[in-house]
């Protein structure tokens, strides 16, 4: 397939003489783009002319393209979202157990902030920390992607349960809660302290929560 073509309303103008011919631009790029800028600085410190140069348009297209910095902002978090956090999820309760599930999950997450020369953590998590206390509506927005990670432990736990392999000594809530807790844990302290061994020991104790009752039975 080629690239994606905006609708004629959606166009950069590029001057040619007299004339103004419409030049068009991948979507997906440039909130790719849009992605990196706002990772790499916040929601804060990142201009429209910081917008414009990193997606390769001018201000005016910007604007007509994907409204203002906002409403960018919030069209880049939901392709971040799509991209990064669901496209995780499907692969995970898909393709592994749900004990192997929530443990990748997390390994990733780890591998991820170790081999970030940037430490640019996740986008998600940063903005819930810079916007969701000062904007209700991006707060919002925020906590439905944190719901849905919660909500993807919890299936799990509760998959695990039924079939043996996660424990029943905990409840299932109370245990997705655990784990989104340990998600923001790394991806905040990674920022600051990218260790191996201090991530991975934030994860052991939940895990290990989660096997009590698999290890108990197997010494009786």
């Amino acid at each position: 397939m080629g690239p994606l073509r905006d609708p004629p309303g959606a166009q950069s103008m590029k001057w040619n003489g007299n004339l103004a011919r419409p030049r068009a631009f991948d979507t997906d790029e440039a909130l790719d783009a849009a992605i990196a800028c706002f990772w790499q600085r916040g929601l804060g410190a990142t201009s429209v002319r910081d917008l414009a140069a990193e997606m390769g348009i001018n201000g005016p297209s910007l604007y007509n393209a994907f409204g203002d910095k906002h409403a960018l902002f919030a069209r880049s978090l939901e392709r971040y979202a799509e991209c990064s956090m669901r496209g995780n999820i499907q692969r995970l309760e898909n393709g592994c157990s749900p004990k192997k599930a929530i443990r990748e999950f997390l390994h990733t997450l780890i591998e991820k902030s170790v081999t970030d020369p940037d430490r640019r953590g996740c986008l998600i998590v940063n903005s819930a920390l810079e916007v969701s206390p000062h904007d209700p509506e991006f707060g919002g927005m925020i906590a439905s992607y944190l719901n849905e990670i919660e909500a993807f432990f919890r299936r799990c736990v509760e998959r695990g349960q039924e079939n043996g392999e996660i424990s029943k000594n905990v409840g299932a809530r109370d245990a997705a809660r655990l784990l989104l807790g340990v998600v923001l844990g790394i991806r905040v302290a990674a920022r600051s302290r990218p260790e191996r061994a201090l991530l991975e020991g934030m994860v052991r104790p939940a895990l290990a929560l989660l096997d009590q009752q698999s290890r108990r039975s197997r010494h009786l």
